[in-house]
C-alpha cells in the first residue's frame, strides 16, 4: 500500500485558501470538506469554492461531501474536475448508481462511513468503489479527538478488501496527527486526512513529509494481516 497524505483545507485560513493549497504542494491530495448544515451541523464550502480551488491547487482535489441527497449533488463535483469525490452511505439513496456516475464523470468514487456505521453490510458494494473513508470522529467539525474505537473497523475494512482481491484505498479522517497516524496505518489505512495537524504546524509542508514517513514505517508491519 502506498501511503498518501490529504491535508484538509477545513483547518486552513478561509481567506487565504490558495496560499494554503500552495503550502502543501508535496501532498498527494487537497481534502475539501463540503457540509450543508443538514447532514451535519456545520456549513462550509460548496461547488463554487471547489471550482476556484481546482484552478489554484497544485495537487488534485479530494472532495468529502457531508451533505443530504448526494445522489443529486455529488456528480457536479466530479464534472467540475474534482479527481476524487466521496459521499456518505448514510445519505445516499442509490450508492451503486452514484458511484458509477462519479466514475463516468472521471472521478474516483469514494464512500464514507460514520463511526457507528459498520462496513460488513456493504461488502457487496466494494467492487463499485475506488476508496472507502472510515470516519475516525463524528463528521461535522475539525479538531476533534481521534476515536480509537474505529481502529477495528479499519482492520475489518482492509480484511474485506483483501478477501476480494480489490485495489481500494482506505482513507481515515478525523483526529489524524503524528500521534495517531501510525495506529491507522498499522490497521490498514493508506490515505490519511489531516487538518489541524498540518495547517496549524509552523511548516505545513514539512508536517506532510513527517506524516508520510510515520505512516510508511507503520504500514510495513500491519496489524490487520497478523490478526487474520
Amino acid at each position: 500500500m502506498a501511503v498518501q497524505i490529504s491535508p484538509s483545507i477545513l483547518s486552513a485560513d478561509f481567506a487565504r485558501l490558495a496560499e494554503a493549497a500552495a503550502s502543501v504542494e508535496r501532498a498527494d491530495w487537497l481534502h475539501v470538506d463540503v457540509m450543508d448544515n443538514h447532514f451535519v451541523p456545520n456549513l462550509t464550502l460548496g461547488l463554487p469554492v471547489v471550482e476556484s480551488l481546482l484552478k489554484a491547487s497544485p495537487v488534485p482535489i479530494d472532495c468529502h461531501l457531508m451533505i443530504e441527497n448526494p445522489d443529486r449533488w455529488a456528480p457536479a463535483y466530479a464534472e467540475a474536475g474534482a479527481q476524487s469525490v466521496t459521499f456518505h452511505v448514510e445519505a445516499a439513496h442509490a450508492p451503486v448508481r452514484l458511484a458509477r456516475e462519479l466514475r463516468h464523470q472521471g472521478a474516483r468514487a469514494g464512500m464514507a462511513l460514520k463511526p457507528a456505521t459498520p462496513i460488513d453490510p456493504y461488502e457487496d458494494l466494494l467492487g463499485e468503489l475506488d476508496m472507502l473513508l472510515v470516519m475516525t470522529v463524528e463528521p461535522g467539525f475539525g479538531g476533534q479527538k481521534f476515536l480509537d474505537l474505529c481502529l477495528p473497523k479499519i482492520r475489518r475494512t482492509r480484511e474485506l478488501v483483501a478477501k476480494h482481491g480489490l485495489e481500494i484505498w482506505i482513507q481515515v479522517d478525523g483526529g489524524v496527527s503524528a500521534s495517531t497516524i501510525e495506529r491507522c496505518a498499522e490497521a490498514g489505512a493508506d490515505v490519511f486526512v489531516a487538518g489541524s495537524a498540518v495547517f496549524a504546524a509552523d511548516d505545513p509542508g514539512a508536517m506532510v513529509d513527517e506524516l508520510r514517513r510515520l505512516a510508511s514505517v507503520a504500514s510495513e508491519n500491519p496489524s490487520w494481516r497478523s490478526e487474520r
